[in-house]
């Protein structure tokens, strides 16, 4: 079983009950998916460009990539409907413990004066959205290999109900959030 799975249960579960009150383990607030996203609008006039970053995705998260096109034209952007604009990738269960634990142990202590995490991120319903500005601080990108430098989204969803509540959670996982 992954360290922080075994943590949720052994830790977070018992100090959210206590917290909170909760009557049932079931109603305690749980990571339910991490999505990593990066967007490439820029590949619409060099598909290559979408293709390095499906490349990238892949590495850092050790899952096949899914392109995502654009809903509605932007005359502005040179974007068409349809248009493949960038990719994602959904990490669930034992691959979704393994990014987290990645993420908070080895990756974000390589970020240049790293204070910590904003903790104001949260969307009103207990999800959070960690952005990055380059892909270079994963150990696994080669930066020889990298085509353009690109940022990316990490969505954490929550089955929680309050911001507060997934503030609490993330923070058991051991996420530094500043102070």
């Amino acid at each position: 079983m992954n360290r922080l799975k075994q943590k949720y249960n052994d830790e977070i579960i018992p100090s959210l009950t206590e917290k909170y009150k909760y009557t049932s383990k079931m109603s305690v607030p749980k990571l339910e998916k991490i999505v990593v996203n990066i967007g490439a609008g820029d590949a619409s006039s060099n598909s290559k460009l979408l293709d390095a970053a499906m490349r990238d995705l892949e590495i850092i998260t050790g899952q096949k990539p899914v392109k995502t096109v654009a809903k509605k034209a932007i005359a502005g952007f040179k974007i068409r409907a349809g248009q493949p604009i960038g990719c994602k990738v959904t990490l669930r269960g034992e691959s979704m413990y393994n990014f987290l634990d990645k993420l908070i142990r080895i990756t974000l202590p390589r970020v240049r004066d790293f204070r910590g995490i904003s903790p104001k991120s949260f969307d009103g319903r207990g999800n959070y959205t960690l952005g990055l500005t380059e892909q270079l601080i994963f150990s696994e990108i080669e930066y020889d290999d990298v085509v353009k430098v690109r940022g990316m989204d990490i969505v954490f969803v929550t089955t929680a109900k309050t911001n507060e509540e997934a503030l609490e959670l993330l923070k058991g996982f051991g996420m530094p959030f500043k102070k």
